[in-house]
């Protein structure tokens, strides 16, 4: 089966309608042609839902079935967008308008404007944050920077929700959001800020959609002109609809029904904007004879990081996990999912940053590796780490490609070496298009090599080094391309904001990487109050963690690697636990406590097998006291000894050694790190146990059953003072699979 993305950045065009199916399984096949009437896809992550909806635009329109013009390809974000109209393109359907809501509401406000109202649009501020903060000191309230930002995502969250001023403390008790600030005062921000608007003839993003909402509703002489020129109609991300968006886009409609939906209620990760995944849940109760057409075939990722997105979402809850989709790979095996727990956060940034160069040593590209993380501002450590090691790192949402001062000066110098290139010395010595290149972009300060270390120089390289593997693709899918034609393509994929890839890990959010994926991904951070987040409490927040972690697990191709730390830093005290929603999936972890989807195998994260000679514990949990001084404990260090820090040890200090000793020389014989063997909190309750038997020592926290099974016998032979004859195991099972069984 064809994969679901393209091989190439520039395939031959199809050469007719039916060569626009050409590779497609039957299921994206389905979309492709069910052409008349609503759609509903339901599309999994990595099943190949936008070669879908684009196959199906280019068919219609191959086909003459649509008019390019007529059609209107929604989505979330301008990348994506960009990616559309690109593949639109290499399919041979050009003039399709693929573009986001505010961007196809902005065009049609600003052609609507002078006849709906008369005069120029107002102006568009690109951020309200400036306004906000004045409006706050209007109303004799100051904003702290993270105060700013939060009443600022209320403004936008009640705009989107259409709640005006006067409503917002109500809206927000109905909603049960818990509001950052006291809601009245932020009401009242709000007010002013929308005062200060329209004493300054400006508009923002939001009201971009709620002026046309507006304009589309009081006339209906230029709804019907919209609706003559837009007919057809395909949303992506339909998971992600605001109730502004959705009624927006009923307007576009009017009483048609020619809409295709896309989405995927597990990835329904933006509800604090507004979004809900309602609007595609409902999609059959408002359309009772729409197609619906489900895609389970995974084509990004391995059956063995499948399995665990599988049976992260077996233990969710709620009307959105009722509709979850069961993927099922159509890639060969690949690595088990890592699970590592490190003593601190520097520990776990520099051992994710040695694993990532150990990848790039192995062959696969910087490019192709992504560390993610809950919240951004666990970025730092992770861009010291990869410096350190001589990685090259980039920060997803930083400036885009186009704009970038360095590609922008490339453009003009190709511009004017595709113009006046018989004149220049630079191109005398070159061959082809690539060599071309390289000579302009020479004359910029680039080089074949890269530059030492990181920061601005760096990234001014990569950049260039980007137009340069842009060119050689090029070059190599046109024979006898010149750079005229190159500096056409740049404009193209400009206008279209879609870049090509640059060379470097990608540092970014779980929720920025949403529409991205890589060869191999690191989790990072996975404790409990940042996985999930600790301010979220209700059912339905601690559901979209799940979700947001799903997202960050099948964004994986290939290479899957979840890490936490118990402690924030060296030294610290270890009071930190991994994500709750690990439990029953790494191994170690105890069993899952939701629903299994039926008929799933979760290879890599619980193995079935014998039954262990290790005893079941008890179900019920009672709470863990020192068996000293009876006191309860909390710290898991401490829980693990079975007593406080500062009472009397019974430790049997030559049996300490000798476990030690016997640790060092399983970690030499095995090449796994010492701590994957037996914490030294482990040692030290088995030195102070001292166990005898089977049960004394499978009681023990620290000894799980894989652990007992491999070196239970060696234990209890040295807790009896008895001489080691061999070695234990066989060293198959290497630390890093399994390092967080401890």
């Amino acid at each position: 089966m064809t994969a679901a993305t393209d091989s190439s950045l520039f395939p031959p065009a199809p050469d007719s309608a039916d060569g626009v199916l050409d590779g497609l399984d039957p299921e994206q096949r389905e979309v492709a042609t069910a052409l008349h009437g609503p759609v509903c896809v339901l599309a999994g992550a990595g099943t190949g839902k936008t070669r879908a909806i684009t196959h199906r635009i280019a068919y219609g329109v191959r086909a003459g079935i649509l008019q390019p013009a007529s059609v209107l390809a929604v989505t979330f974000t301008a990348r994506a967008a960009g990616e559309m109209r690109g593949r639109l393109r290499q399919l041979g359907a050009g003039g399709v308008q693929a573009r986001t809501f505010h961007s196809a509401a902005l065009r049609q406000l600003q052609f609507f404007w002078p006849k709906a109202v008369g005069g120029e649009l107002p102006r568009l501020l690109e951020r309200k944050a400036q306004l906000v903060a004045e409006a706050g000191a209007r109303c004799r309230i100051r904003l702290d920077r993270n105060e700013l930002r939060d009443v600022t995502a209320e403004i936008e969250w009640s705009k989107v929700t259409q709640t005006v001023p006067a409503d917002y403390p109500a809206a927000v008790a109905k909603a049960g959001r818990e509001a950052p600030r006291d809601p009245a005062e932020t009401g009242q921000i709000y007010a002013t800020y929308e005062q200060l608007k329209r004493d300054r003839g400006a508009i923002d993003f939001e009201d971009v959609l709620l002026l046309t909402v507006g304009v589309l509703q009081d006339r209906h002489d230029i709804a019907e002109q919209v609706r003559a020129q837009y007919q057809h109609f395909v949303v992506d991300e339909y998971q992600d609809v605001s109730p502004l968006q959705q009624r927006l886009l009923e307007l576009w409609l009017g009483d048609r029904d020619s809409l295709c939906v896309v989405g995927d209620a597990s990835q329904t990760i933006y509800s604090f904007t507004g979004a809900t995944p309602d609007h595609l849940l409902n999609f059959r109760t408002r359309h009772p004879h729409a197609t619906v057409v489900r895609l389970v075939r995974d084509y990004r990722s391995t059956p063995q990081v499948v399995h665990l997105a599988n049976g992260l979402l077996s233990q969710a809850k709620g009307r959105a996990a009722e509709h979850r989709l069961e993927l099922v790979s159509q890639r060969e095996p690949g690595p088990e999912p890592v699970y590592t727990e490190y003593a601190d956060e520097p520990a776990e940034a520099e051992g994710t940053a040695r694993r990532v160069r150990d990848l790039i040593a192995s062959g696969v590209p910087a490019s192709e590796i992504a560390v993610l993380f809950r919240v951004n501002a666990q970025s730092e450590v992770y861009e010291q780490a990869l410096a350190d090691v001589g990685v090259p790192y980039q920060l997803r949402g930083a400036e885009r490609f186009f704009q970038r001062p360095e590609v922008r000066e490339a453009g003009i110098k190709l511009r004017g070496a595709a113009r006046f290139g018989a004149n220049d010395a630079l191109l005398d010595d070159a061959l082809d298009l690539p060599s071309e290149v390289r000579a302009v972009l020479s004359d910029m300060g680039w080089r074949s090599e890269p530059p030492a270390g990181s920061g601005a120089v760096r990234d001014r390289w990569e950049s260039l080094a980007a137009l340069v593997r842009l060119a050689e693709e090029f070059a190599g899918a046109r024979s006898g391309a010149s750079l005229a034609d190159f500096v056409a393509e740049l404009d193209e994929r400009a206008n279209a904001q879609h870049a090509p890839t640059v060379e470097g890990v990608t540092l970014a959010s779980l929720h920025a990487a949403k529409g991205l994926e890589w060869d191999a991904v690191f989790l990072v951070g996975l404790t409990e109050g940042m996985m999930p987040i600790t301010y979220a409490r209700t059912d339905e927040q601690l559901e979209e963690e799940r979700r947001l972690l799903y997202v960050g697990v099948t964004r994986a191709r290939r290479h899957l690697t979840l890490s936490w730390s118990l402690a924030r830093s060296p030294g610290g005290r270890a009071s930190r636990s991994a994500s709750r929603f690990l439990t029953g999936l790494r191994p170690g972890s105890g069993a899952v406590a939701g629903r299994r989807a039926q008929g799933a195998v979760l290879r890599g994260v619980e193995r079935g097998g014998a039954a262990s000679a290790v005893p079941r514990r008890p179900r019920e949990r009672r709470p863990a006291r020192c068996r000293v001084c009876n006191r309860t404990l909390t710290d898991a260090g401490e829980m693990k000894l079975m007593r406080c820090e500062d009472c009397p040890s019974e430790l049997d200090e030559a049996l300490y050694e000798r476990l030690h000793a016997w640790r060092a020389e399983e970690a030499a014989r095995s090449r796994q790190p010492a701590y994957c063997i037996f914490t030294d909190k482990t040692l030290m309750a088995i030195a102070e146990a001292v166990p005898g038997t089977e049960s004394e020592l499978a009681v023990i926290s620290g000894v799980g059953r894989r652990k007992f099974d491999r070196y239970g016998s060696d234990v209890l032979a040295i807790c009896a003072g008895e001489e080691l004859t061999g070695a234990s195991g066989d060293g198959s099972e290497g630390a890093v699979e399994n390092s967080s069984e401890k």
